[in-house]
């Protein structure tokens, strides 16, 4: 009986342990995922004017605002060209002479440091290249690439960088040009920074569980 009884309670306490470790893990991801900052990244939002002509201009970009040469023709658009096979579209930037920007205001806490991610391709190769991709954050450069080419055919690379909010809105504007080509934008992201300070709680949090449950195992 007294066996029986101890298997029980070091059974319990193990999955209790596990339990334990599986929801302040999950909360902390749930928070992470619901911490997205910029509406429409993806931009999947708008159709296509024709699915069969992405050629076809679509003025729309839901939760972006458009400046520059973007009101041209070939300025920007919605495509059928996404970084990834979940998605079904991206934006097209084709302005040849200025830059043509999309831009959105955040909900930032000011102080905090936040992580801008984004995927950039182009079409134009080595052959005849001459483009430009810029990435302000209130007003200041962030983010500056001249002549992107497409490599073996596979356009798009993701590039991360941190910036520290100044302010509780903060605008985040995107934007280039492409004079033989296209240059292509997907997954546009905005997220905090998670502070070391809160990682190492959640550690501690966990260790703890662990050891009082061996604890009364024992006991």
């Amino acid at each position: 009986m007294k066996l029986t009884k101890k298997l029980s309670i070091i059974v319990f306490s193990v999955t209790t342990t596990l339990i334990s470790t599986a929801v302040i893990t999950n909360t902390y991801n749930t928070a992470a995922q619901a911490a997205e900052l910029v509406q429409n990244g993806s931009f999947e939002l708008d159709p296509l004017v024709d699915s069969n002509n992405p050629n076809l201009t679509n003025p729309n970009v839901t939760d972006w605002i458009k400046s520059g040469d973007s009101m041209d023709a070939s300025g920007i658009r919605i495509n059928n060209f996404p970084q990834h096979d979940n998605g079904n579209q991206g934006l097209s930037i084709g302005s040849f002479l200025n830059p043509a920007y999309i831009s959105q205001n955040l909900a930032t806490t000011i102080g905090s440091n936040y992580n801008l991610s984004f995927f950039l391709g182009t079409d134009e190769d080595s052959s005849q290249v001459d483009n430009i991709f810029q990435a302000f954050v209130d007003g200041n450069k962030v983010f500056d690439k001249i002549n992107t080419i497409n490599i073996a055919g596979v356009p798009f690379t993701q590039y991360d960088l941190n910036f520290l909010a100044t302010q509780s809105s903060t605008e985040l504007k995107l934007g280039g040009r492409a004079s033989y080509g296209f240059l292509y934008l997907d997954n546009v992201s905005v997220k905090p920074v998670p502070e070391p300070s809160n990682i190492g709680g959640i550690a501690v949090a966990v260790s703890i569980g662990i050891w009082l449950k061996k604890k009364k195992a024992i006991s």
